[in-house]
């Protein structure tokens, strides 16, 4: 009988190996970046075309290779960052798994030039597939420059299921972020299509994220820095009013490898407790600076999970640290001990105007008359009286057919049921419809704005917001658009009480907006955001004219019984349903 267990060929196991290493795009960029790194480049340059699907192309001035360097490369488990297994439990390099050429070049077609002299003296090599079909020596400065070309070519299944060009461009443009903000003492700079996005000077690290995020974060970054004997902690936290939808904002280093981490996110956001709206998340640069021992980052091949020993340590040393920085800065809200309690203002008082108080006169009072039993039965007749009235009335405003309950349900009758309506999820539901209808009928009505509002965006927020401009158009806003500065000028009628820039904002930083899982176009993306941006939140009082107007609108929609992501709006109880509770 003949044996069955075979051992893969090595272009048969470097696919497999593709699978975990190069999710797509961003994936090749992130390792040939590292690469780079590792070769003490002090400039690098980053090419684009078409989203990385067609081309990505990295350029150093690093050490560079021999041909003999260039060849091995690209055999798996080939590296020259460890020598032994010591090595692997004290990594200071950003790859040393040997596995990223060799995965990348079994699926992609790359060109790769090299020198590591001065005296331009270098070599090319041209691979398909894994295999070298050319190779030559050539003239050339010292460092090396590799193209990726049509990855995933050999796969069509696997380029398949790559995103949108705007979607994979985010999360190249997301790689760039990280290996950027981590290494300000290097030159970068990203050219996508031939259009230059970023160009980036050795600067210092505060500098380097004004660059990168725009220069309205440079009023919202508070320094930390805290050294202790299991780490070093340095960056930026941003202030709670910068806080966002999305976790755009966050990045975590450790010993500048950009990582993922649950807990640190924990960590980070318990120390905001308070501070925060619900929702919002807060934005940090963290750097955390420990022995290499300590940690193992030999988890996943993606190198963005790492394991700590002594995590719970670095947990309180991190959220203490942060409660520092914002105390310090007087960031955290203030008690005040010495306050008279009595004179606080309930919440449902804030928002009202303050009312002249009346003054009854009783003209034949008389103070020096003394009170008989007759008179003082009388008056507490006529008061017990007047209570059971006020509450007659109580009675009969709950008996009519629509009114509030815990400022977030209105509740209303049929003839043989009970319904009880979400007031947000109803709303949202009406202007989602509202929205749409604007859009494909280009009937929406702008209200001007006395002042223009000016929104200056990142880089990242530009490319994006190039793209929707025909739909941004046909919802009713007008605006005028120079370099990355946004002025707005007339917005949908329905938004004129929300806060503009935040809504914009909270647009350009969703990762689901060419998400087509979750939305069928970006018309579809854009009435859910801005129907939940300002639609009535839960907590708002409502008169009974408005509760009527909702019930009634709502019941108006093609779709009633849905929000726009598809949450239940109402229910409805009848009498046997109500019955069996009992």
């Amino acid at each position: 009988m003949s044996d069955i267990v075979k051992i893969l060929p090595i272009e048969v196991s470097n696919k497999i190996a593709a699978g975990e290493v190069v999710q797509r795009p961003s994936s090749v960029l992130k390792e040939l970046l590292e690469n780079s790194l590792d070769a003490n480049s002090s400039k690098i340059k980053v090419i684009i075309k078409n989203a990385g699907k067609n081309l990505i192309q990295v350029i150093d001035d690093g050490d560079g290779m021999s041909i003999k360097d260039m060849h091995s490369s690209f055999i798996k488990h080939a590296t020259s960052k460890i020598n032994c297994i010591d090595d692997v439990f004290s990594i200071s390099s950003m790859g040393f798994r040997g596995e990223a050429l060799a995965a990348i070049s079994s699926v992609s077609m790359i060109e790769m030039t090299s020198s590591k002299n001065l005296e331009n003296e270098g070599y090319f090599i041209e691979m398909v597939g894994g295999k070298i079909i050319n190779e030559k020596e050539l003239s050339l400065d010292k460092g090396t420059s590799i193209k990726v070309k049509n990855i995933f070519f050999n796969v069509p299944a696997r380029r398949n299921f790559l995103k949108s060009d705007f979607v994979e461009l985010r999360h190249i443009m997301n790689v760039f972020h990280n290996i950027a903000v981590s290494n300000h003492e290097i030159e970068f700079s990203l050219i996508n299509n031939e259009e230059e996005i970023f160009y980036l000077k050795k600067e210092s690290l505060k500098k380097r994220i004004i660059s990168v995020f725009g220069e309205k974060i440079r009023e919202h970054l508070i320094p930390i820095k805290e050294n202790t004997q299991i780490a070093n902690l340095n960056g930026f936290i941003l202030k709670p009013e910068f806080a966002k939808k999305s976790r755009f904002n966050q990045f975590i280093f450790v010993n500048n490898r950009p990582i993922k981490s649950q807990f640190i996110n924990h960590s980070i956001s318990s120390s905001f407790d308070g501070l925060l709206r619900d929702g919002y998340y807060p934005g940090y640069f963290l750097f955390i600076n420990m022995d290499p021992v300590k940690i193992d980052v030999n988890v996943h091949p993606n190198k963005t999970e790492i394991k700590f020993d002594d995590d719970q340590s670095l947990y309180s040393i991190i959220n203490s640290a942060v409660k520092h920085c914002l105390g310090i800065y007087q960031i955290s809200p203030v008690l005040d001990f010495e306050k008279d309690s009595s004179m606080d203002i309930s919440y449902n008082q804030i928002n009202t105007d303050p009312k002249i108080p009346s003054i009854e006169v009783d003209s034949e009072f008389n103070p020096f008359k003394i009170f008989n039993e007759e008179d003082f039965i009388k008056k507490d007749s006529n008061l017990e009286l007047s209570d059971s009235l006020s509450y007659a009335n109580e009675d009969n405003k709950l008996s009519s057919k629509i009114f509030q309950i815990f400022n977030k349900y209105i509740v209303s009758t049929s003839k043989s049921s009970l319904i009880i309506i979400n007031q947000n999820l109803a709303h949202q539901r009406i202007l989602y419809e509202d929205f749409l209808k604007s859009i494909f009928e280009s009937s929406s009505e702008s209200q001007k704005l006395v002042f223009p509002i000016e929104i200056t965006l990142t880089k990242s927020q530009l490319i994006l917001f190039k793209k929707i401009t025909t739909d941004f158009d046909s919802l009713g806003f007008v605006y005028d658009l120079s370099n990355t500065l946004l002025s707005i000028s007339s917005v949908p009628s329905q938004l004129i009480n929300n806060s503009i820039e935040e809504i914009i904002e909270d647009i350009l930083d969703d990762e689901n907006i060419f998400d087509k899982s979750k939305n069928l176009s970006y018309s579809d993306f854009f009435a859910k955001k801005l129907s939940k941006s300002s639609s009535i939140k839960t907590g708002q009082s409502l008169n009974s004219n408005e509760q009527e107007f909702l019930v009634n609108q709502l019941f108006s929609c093609k779709e009633p019984n849905l929000s726009p992501d598809n949450k239940q709006i109402f229910i409805t109880l009848n009498k046997n349903d109500i019955e069996n509770r009992f």
